[in-house]
């Protein structure tokens, strides 16, 4: 018999999220060069691990500098239902649309493509034993998760993302 997801309210939503559906990328950043949905060269953000260090809560630190994992359903975005895109929470650059956005039964967020491909970068990943694609944000270079084969048709990609990484920005999908 399959178990039924459990009904999920905004509350629940920001309750894990630290009473923030919605979180404030922890420095602001001014970006030259144009479109917001698409990083550029002369948009990126180069800071040395200590100044990140001093900048990022650890959690974050941990995942998106040192290429921790969260816990599986742990993260805020697991249930999220929310219209709207979701950005970088180092550095502001968008990334994923609630569009894209599916439940993969594993315990993160999950998309089948980014908003802008350029946005995201990958690398190998052999640091679990398994060779894997890692996912990084093109602007800041922050880990955000891991590429996979076994998401939904027509592409059969996931985005599996870790929630606090991440930030949603309300809106359309």
């Amino acid at each position: 018999m399959e178990q039924a997801e459990p009904h999920v309210i905004r509350e629940d939503i920001e309750r894990w999220c630290g009473g923030n559906l919605i979180r404030e990328p922890p420095f602001n950043q001014e970006f030259e060069g144009g479109d917001e949905s698409q990083v550029q060269g002369s948009a990126r953000v180069k800071k040395s691990e200590s100044e990140w260090q001093n900048i990022l809560p650890q959690d974050l630190f941990h995942v998106a500098r040192e290429g921790g994992t969260e816990e599986p359903w742990t993260g805020c975005y697991v249930h999220c239902h929310e219209n709207g895109r979701y950005h970088c929470v180092c550095c502001g650059a968008d990334l994923f649309s609630s569009g894209e956005k599916f439940d993969s039964g594993t315990g993160w967020p999950s998309f089948s493509a980014p908003v802008v491909e350029e946005n995201i970068t990958t690398r190998p990943d052999t640091s679990q034993g398994a060779i894997r694609t890692e996912l990084r944000c093109a602007r800041c270079d922050a880990h955000l998760g891991h590429l996979f084969l076994d998401g939904p048709p027509p592409g059969r990609l996931r985005y599996c993302i870790n929630s606090v990484c991440i930030t949603l920005v309300p809106g359309s999908r």
